[in-house]
Order: C-alpha cells, then structure tokens, then sequence
C-alpha cells in the first residue's frame, strides 16, 4: 500500500483518515523532495480545517558527501540510496522533526504524465477502459508501472460525451527504491506522488484561471498547464537551472560556487555582457518551448493561459519574471507555497525567498492532509 499515490485521483488510498474525531485532533505529515544536489524536507500540520507549517529543512549533497544524491544511469538520475537515507536522517534530527508518516515527491524525469481521449461510456466501464488503453501511451509495459489516472473532461454515462483522462504512471521500480530509502531513513512511507501534481496543490489555488506552471530544476524543467486547478498537460524537457551556472562559469573563468553566488544575485539585470547575454541565451529556447505548448494547448482546447507561474530554484534569477511577462505579455508570479499556511510573522521574509525551492515538498504534505 505504501506505493499508493495522492490527489484526487482514482487509485485507493490508505485508509488512515477513518478517525471520526480527526477533526478534533491535530495531524502531522512531512513532504520529502528529493532533487539531485539537495533535499527538500516541510511538515505540516492540520487542526480542523486550519494548516500550520511546523518546520522545513534542506541539506544539500555537498554538505554531506562528494557526489550528488542521483547518479545519472541509462538516461535517468537514480537514487543513491544509502546517501539519500542519511541525508533524511540528518535533516529531520537537525530540524527536530520527529512525524514518522512522510511523502515523497517523485520528479517528473521519473513519471510519465500524458493525456488521452475515450469514446462515451458509463462510469462502471471507465477504470477498465483507462487500463486498458494506457499501454498506448507510457513507453514501459503497464505490468512494470503503477498507474494513476483523473477524468478531466466530460462526463461518464452520456453518450454524447467523449471522455478526457490525465494518466500518470510512475515505474515500479522507482517506487522501490522509495520503499527502500524510506526503511533506511526509519520513516514510514505513506505514499508517493508525481511532483507536478505536488505543485498545483501547493500552487495553484483559484478554480477559475486557466495557469501555465512552470517548474525550473536543477536538472530539468516541466511545463504544465492547470485549467480550473485540474492537471490538464505536463511536459518535460532538458533545460536546467545548472546549465545557466555552468555557462556563467565557462564565459568568466569562474569556480561552480563564485558563479552560482553571481548566477543568483545579478541575473539576466547583470552589467557584465557576458553574464546577461550568455543567460538570454540560453533562456531563449525555454522561452520557445513555453510558446509551443501554450500553443498546442490552444489548438486542442480553444483556451489561453490566463496567466504563467514561475517556481523552482531558478525561477527567482533576477530579471526572469520581468522577460517573461515581456515576451507573453501575461501577468507573471512566483507564487508562495506557504502563504495560506500558519507560521511566526518574523519567518515571514525568508519562507518567501526559500518558497519555490519548496513547493513540491510542501505540496505533497498538503496532499496527506487531505481529506
């Protein structure tokens, strides 16, 4: 049961929300991010209808071991298990954290999120139907992957209606190696959850807005389109906030560290031509893949992004928000994953400089506390 998703999606998830007095009492749980140079760790609690963040840490792979915690193999970053568990341990000691139920959040380099189409059927028909079909669209065989699924669009039992399915699937054994960096961590794992749907929990909270969300990571970026807070489309591709710190470091002969200190305070506003225009070049071709899948979106669903959300390490570069509300002429934010969450006035500063290096780990923690 441990490998069960979250969300509002059709899989079955662990029954330990049966208390009838839960609203009485107080509950506890920690989302886990795990990225390739750090660790993301929140723990939130609910009372009633209320959320309190209780504490947040992240340690990064440099501070503890000379190599990152995903090595790259056959194209994907694994885990380093026995590093990733250690790392765990100290964070959760160095912040005190001591709910055992966590959540992890799975990057989008190892799901598979696609959408798909079903001809009108009844509501008792649909699981199988989607089952059935999905081999059609994630590259493993349906035996090897668990699979997660929500009806976007239509409406089963009218047989005028096609139906809309948004299917994520996340590889056997991905979830194993959780499973297994969770037993080394002396945690309990309560679930896993695809990242982008972490994201819009935390995110995206107005049911009207069409929202073009996009994710900038260390090692990759993910696009993803919400209309009415529903996942409708999510896309991945190979542009890293690394690349940018790597190039910085290339143009001026810098060391990683210099150059990401130089990366994260002068951006693409940078006075040294090497910097802002080595930047706006490489920004550019994001810039093109945010426009295609605007576009695609348009042409399948006759609907345009109300507005774009920034998150992720990189999306607070100086100067990124501003160049990305010139060339979509869309209002453009960097939305705070702790905003609507209880916390000391005084921290209020620093969670929203620290917020989108945390969005999806806060967003999966949220998820557990859902009813």
């Amino acid at each position: 049961m441990a490998s069960n998703f979250l969300g509002n999606f059709n899989l079955e998830k662990l029954n330990i929300f049966s208390n009838p007095l839960k609203m009485f009492f107080p509950k506890k749980m920690v989302g886990i991010d795990i990225g390739t140079a750090g660790i993301k760790v929140v723990e939130i609690s609910r009372w009633g209808q209320g959320k309190t963040l209780e504490n947040y840490g992240e340690i990064k792979s440099a501070s503890l071991f000379r190599e990152p915690f995903r090595n790259v193999e056959k194209g994907s970053y694994l885990l380093s298990n026995y590093f990733v568990s250690r790392a765990i341990r100290a964070v959760l000691d160095e912040a005190r954290i001591k709910t055992k139920a966590v959540i992890f959040s799975i990057p989008d380099f190892s799901t598979f999120c696609t959408s798909f189409e079903l001809p009108p059927m009844n509501a008792n028909e649909l699981k199988d139907a989607v089952y059935y079909n999905a081999s059609q669209y994630i590259p493993l065989p349906v035996t090897e992957t668990t699979l997660d699924w929500k009806l976007i669009g239509g409406t089963p039992g009218d047989k005028q209606s096609g139906l809309k399915i948004f299917l994520v699937a996340i590889p056997n054994q991905v979830i194993q190696d959780y499973q297994k960096v969770a037993q080394l961590a002396g945690v309990e794992l309560y679930a896993v959850e695809a990242e982008a749907l972490g994201l819009v929990r935390s995110l995206v909270r107005e049911d009207k807005k069409c929202v073009c969300l996009i994710d900038i990571g260390v090692q990759s970026t993910t696009i993803n389109i919400v209309d009415k807070k529903n996942l409708k489309k999510s896309y991945s591709f190979d542009f890293a906030g690394s690349q940018l710190t790597y190039s910085i470091s290339s143009a001026l002969g810098l060391g990683h560290e210099e150059a990401e200190e130089l990366k994260n305070k002068e951006g693409l506003t940078s006075s040294k031509e090497e910097i802002s225009e080595t930047l706006y070049m490489l920004i550019d071709p994001l810039m093109l893949e945010v426009k295609k899948v605007l576009s695609d979106f348009y042409l399948q669903e006759g609907k345009e992004a109300d507005a774009i959300y920034l998150t992720g390490g990189t999306s607070g570069l100086p100067g990124l928000k501003e160049y990305f509300a010139e060339v979509f002429k869309k209002k453009v934010e960097i939305p705070n994953c702790f905003s609507e969450l209880l916390y000391p006035p005084i921290l209020g500063e620093s969670l929203e400089k620290r917020a989108p290096s945390f969005s999806a780990a806060a967003g999966v923690a949220l998820g557990g506390l859902e009813t």
